[in-house]
C-alpha cells in the first residue's frame, strides 16, 4: 500500500475576509516572459546565443514588452546573450529587459556591467525565504535572511545611481508559498524601505509559488493577503510568478490575478523546471476565448510552435489547451454531430459571437485550420464520416445514408484504428461511386410522350452491361428515374422501391457536377440500400447512383 502517512498537509491561511472569489478577470496582466531565464535552464540543451536571440525576436513579436532575458553573471553565454542584444541594439525601446541575479555583492556587480547601454532595465533580485530552507539550506533566522536582502537593495541602489539607463528593482522572497506571510510582509518591506519607490518610479515585488504546495485558491488568499498589507500599496507592482508542481499553475495564476496581481511572469508552453513555470499562452487564450484582449499578439500558434520546438528541443504535447495538435479534434461521435450541427448553424445564423459546441474559441482565429476538428476511429459515430465527406470533399449525405456509410469505416477502424480523410473518400469510391458490378450503366436515350388525357410518359433506351456483356432494355415511367427503375425490376426479376433521392451541385459554376443519392428498398425482404451517382447531367447521376443502389441492394 502507497505509504501516504509521510506526507503532512502544507498550512492554509485563515483569512475568512478573503474578496477575490466575488471578482472577475476584466483585463491583462502585465506579461513578463522567463523563457529564456527559467525556461531556458530547464532545458536538457540550453540555446546556444542565436537560438536566444531568435527566440527573443519571437516574444517581441509577441508583443511582450518585459522580457528576462537570462542571469548574465552566472555564465558567460548568459553574460554574452545579454551583450549581443544591446551590441547589435536588438532592444525595442518600448521592451524592458529583465535581469536575474542572487543577493551577492560581485553579482550585482557583474550584472551592472552586463547591462551597459540599455535604455531600461529591471534588476530582479532573490532570497530564499522559507521556514524550510532557513532551517536545512542555509542555517538562518529571520533577522539573517531579511540582511541579505536589505544589503542587495542597498547594492543595486548605489549602482543605479551611476547607471545611464532606467533601473526597476524587482524582489522575490523566494519559495513564498512556504513562508510565513508575516515573515514575507516583514522582508518585502524592509526592501521597499530602503528603495523608496513612488508611484511614478514603482518597485515590482514578485511572491513565486517557487514550489505549488497546495490548491489555488491558498495561494489567492496569500496574495491577496500581501496585497492588503504592504505599505504604499499604489507604488507597487505585484507580481506572480507561478510553478506547476501540483498540475494547477494556470488556476493559481488567474485566482491570483484575482486577488490583485498585477504582473505575471511565466513561460510559453509552460517550459521550466520540474513540472514547469505557468503557461503564459494558456492563460492568454483562456482570455480571449472570454472575450478579454490579452494584450499579445497570439492569433498564429503555429508559427510560434515551430521556433519553439526548434530552440528548445522539445515537443508540445498533442493535448497541450490551444496549441495541441489533438485539442481541436473530436474523435467521439456525439462530440462530432454536435461539432458539425454547431458549424452549420453558425453559418445559418450568421451570429456575432462564437458558438460550437466542444470548440471554446474558433481555430480559424489563433492560426489553426478545421481540417484536424473532426478525425475518425473507433470510438467515432456517423456524424464525423459525414462532417469529413462534406468538408473534406463536398458530398453531402442524406441523413438516412450517414448509419450505413460510417458503418463500413466502423469495420476498417477496428482494425487499423485512425482513418485518414483520403481512405474515407477511396472507401466511399469503391462502395458507391465505382459499384459497378454486375450492372453497369452505359447510356441512356429517353422521348417524352402524350397519351388522349394530356399526360406524359417517358419512354428510355438503355444500354448497360451485366458481367461486363452489353445488353440494352426498353422501360416506360412518369420520368427517367421512373422508366429505368421499372426496367431494372425486370432485369434483376424482384420488386424495388425507391425510398429517397436527392442531388446537390458538387463545386460551384457552370461546370460544376452532381451528386445523386438513391435509397432503394427490396419489397419482399425489406432490406435497403444506398447508391450515388455523379455526373456534369445530372440524370446520368441520377441514374447511375440507381445502378449504384441496385448493385449493392443484391449483390453485395
Amino acid at each position: 500500500m502507497i505509504n501516504y502517512k509521510r506526507y503532512q498537509k502544507n498550512p492554509v491561511v485563515t483569512y475568512p475576509e478573503r474578496e477575490w472569489p466575488n471578482k472577475e478577470i476584466v483585463k491583462a496582466p502585465i506579461w513578463c516572459s522567463v523563457d529564456l531565464r527559467d525556461g531556458n535552464q530547464a532545458l536538457i540543451e540550453p540555446m546556444v546565443v542565436e537560438e536566444k536571440i531568435e527566440f527573443f525576436n519571437l516574444l517581441v513579436k509577441l508583443g511582450f514588452k518585459e522580457i528576462e532575458v537570462g542571469f548574465p553573471s552566472a555564465s558567460q553565454i548568459e553574460y554574452d546573450f545579454l551583450r549581443q542584444l544591446v551590441d547589435r541594439k536588438l532592444i525595442p525601446d518600448d521592451v524592458i529587459i529583465q535581469v536575474l541575479v542572487q543577493c551577492r555583492d560581485h553579482l550585482i556587480q557583474r550584472t551592472f556591467e552586463a547591462l551597459q547601454g540599455v535604455k531600461q532595465a529591471v534588476v530582479h533580485i532573490y532570497n530564499s525565504t522559507s521556514t524550510l530552507q532557513r532551517d536545512v539550506v542555509f542555517h538562518m533566522n529571520r533577522e539573517e535572511i531579511t540582511h541579505i536582502a536589505e544589503q542587495a537593495t542597498r547594492l543595486v541602489k548605489e549602482y543605479a545611481k551611476d547607471f545611464e539607463g532606467k533601473i526597476i528593482l524587482e524582489y522575490s522572497p523566494e519559495s513564498f508559498t512556504g513562508t510565513e506571510l508575516d515573515f514575507a510582509l516583514e522582508i518585502c518591506t524592509a526592501v521597499q524601505e530602503i528603495w523608496k519607490p513612488s508611484i511614478e518610479n514603482k518597485i515590482i515585488i514578485n511572491l513565486p509559488a517557487t514550489v505549488e504546495m497546495n490548491t489555488p485558491n491558498v495561494y489567492a488568499d496569500q496574495i491577496e493577503w500581501m496585497s492588503k498589507h504592504l505599505k504604499s500599496r499604489e507604488s507597487i507592482i505585484l507580481s506572480v510568478h507561478p510553478h506547476n508542481d501540483r498540475g494547477t499553475g494556470v488556476a493559481s495564476t488567474e485566482l491570483a490575478i484575482l486577488a490583485g496581481a498585477d504582473r505575471v511572469e511565466g513561460t510559453l508552453f509552460g517550459n521550466g523546471e520540474r513540472t514547469g513555470n505557468v503557461d503564459i499562452l494558456t492563460i492568454a487564450y483562456n482570455m480571449f476565448s472570454q472575450g478579454i484582449d490579452p494584450k499579445l499578439n497570439i492569433e498564429n500558434i503555429n508559427d510560434t510552435i515551430e521556433i519553439y520546438e526548434r530552440c528548445c528541443k522539445m515537443q508540445v504535447p498533442p493535448r497541450h489547451p490551444y496549441a495541441g495538435k489533438l485539442v481541436f479534434t473530436a474523435f467521439s461521435g456525439s462530440h462530432q454531430d454536435a461539432i458539425n450541427k454547431g458549424t452549420k448553424a453558425m453559418k445559418d445564423r450568421d451570429r456575432e459571437f462564437w458558438q460550437v459546441p466542444y470548440l471554446p474559441v474558433d481555430p480559424a482565429d489563433i492560426g489553426r485550420c478545421y481540417e484536424p476538428i473532426v478525425r475518425i476511429n473507433s470510438q467515432s459515430g456517423k456524424g464525423g464520416v459525414a462532417f469529413i465527406m462534406e468538408t473534406y470533399f463536398g458530398y453531402k449525405l442524406p441523413k438516412a445514408m450517414h448509419k450505413e456509410f460510417a458503418d463500413v469505416i466502423q469495420r476498417i477502424s477496428e482494425k487499423q484504428g485512425e482513418v485518414a480523410p483520403e481512405q474515407i473518400m477511396q472507401e466511399f469510391k469503391n462502395c458507391y461511386l465505382e459499384r459497378m458490378e454486375p450492372l453497369h450503366f452505359v447510356r441512356c436515350k429517353m422521348e417524352d410522350v402524350t397519351d388522349s388525357n394530356d399526360t406524359y410518359d417517358t419512354i428510355v433506351t438503355v444500354t448497360y452491361c451485366h458481367n461486363g456483356e452489353e445488353k440494352v432494355f426498353h422501360a416506360t415511367g412518369n420520368g427517367p428515374i421512373d422508366a429505368v427503375h421499372h426496367g431494372l425490376q425486370d432485369v434483376v426479376e424482384k420488386k424495388i422501391k425507391i425510398l429517397d433521392y436527392s442531388e446537390h451541385a458538387l463545386g460551384e459554376g457552370a461546370n460544376a457536377r452532381a451528386a445523386a443519392y438513391i435509397h432503394v428498398m427490396d419489397k419482399e425482404s425489406g432490406k435497403a440500400a444506398f447508391g450515388v451517382g455523379t455526373s456534369s447531367n445530372i440524370t446520368r447521376a441520377s441514374l447511375r447512383g440507381l445502378f449504384s443502389a441496385i448493385n449493392r441492394l443484391y449483390y453485395l
